[in-house]
């Protein structure tokens, strides 16, 4: 094989509550379906930092607050710090819902507890408490030039619409060091009032988009291989296309049914 990519899945015991496996699964397939070799660390509590040193890219799904407390433990210090340098070189990355709260300032909890957070984005989340919402349901964003990489490759089905399932409650702010992922179209984004979803900064994307979000929105998960192998490899030719048409059916019906 003539390229190699190593994927760091950050505590996939403890924080992969809404089928975040899916997307692990996605990046792997479409990465071997191109001959792309592939090696997936399965990052736990006690596990060494080393397997975070020598990823291509990072991934961390979603969870409730106690195992996000049982892996902010472990998580502190070296592994943070790794991480941080991670982002800030370059690294692609994909944190979802309860990890992208993670990679922020502090999360505020419903009975005003304040958590700390990695410090990595300038964003901070705070939950209304009894008084708001959950924010749960499909969603459409649309994307600016994120995909732009792709458009030179021959295909004509790739967009700027991304199609994911949101559920949270907290409300996450973006500051001045970061730029959101997406717009909304339909549904409730980071905060549901400022449009925002999620957050964009370096090769990182933060977002709430979760149900899985790769099985449905491929480019963006050919996106990650693309920026994983440029990194690690220097100028790489675009990927070959691959025959998407199961994914394109999935996301047009969320369309037709959202009436986008």
């Amino acid at each position: 094989m003539k390229h190699q990519l190593h994927i760091c899945w950050l505590y996939p015991d403890l924080m992969s509550t809404y089928g975040d496996r899916g997307n692990i699964i996605v990046l792997q397939k479409r990465c071997e379906w191109r001959g792309i070799g592939v090696h997936i660390d399965c990052h736990g509590i006690d596990s060494p930092v080393s397997q975070i040193t020598r990823a291509d890219v990072l991934f961390m799904g979603g969870a409730q607050d106690r195992q996000q407390d049982m892996v902010s433990k472990d998580i502190a210090g070296k592994k943070t710090e790794e991480i941080r340098h991670k982002i800030e070189k370059g690294t692609p990355g994909l944190f979802i819902c309860g990890a992208y709260q993670f990679l922020g300032k502090y999360y505020k909890a419903a009975d005003g507890t304040k958590i700390p957070g990695l410090g990595i984005f300038d964003i901070y989340t705070e939950h209304p408490g009894d008084q708001g919402k959950r924010l749960i349901g499909n969603i459409i964003v649309k994307i600016d030039d994120l995909l732009a990489v792709h458009q030179s490759n021959g295909s004509n089905h790739w967009t700027d619409v991304i199609a994911g399932f949101e559920n949270h409650g907290g409300r996450t702010y973006l500051g001045r060091k970061v730029e959101p992922f997406a717009r909304v179209v339909k549904g409730y984004g980071n905060n549901e009032i400022d449009n925002t979803e999620g957050a964009l900064y370096k090769n990182t994307i933060g977002t709430y988009l979760h149900g899985p979000l790769l099985p449905k929105n491929p480019e963006l998960a050919d996106w990650l291989i693309q920026k994983a192998l440029e990194k690690k490899y220097g100028k790489v030719d675009i990927l070959p296309k691959l025959d998407d048409t199961l994914e394109l059916i999935t996301k047009q019906y969320i369309l037709k049914k959202l009436r986008i």
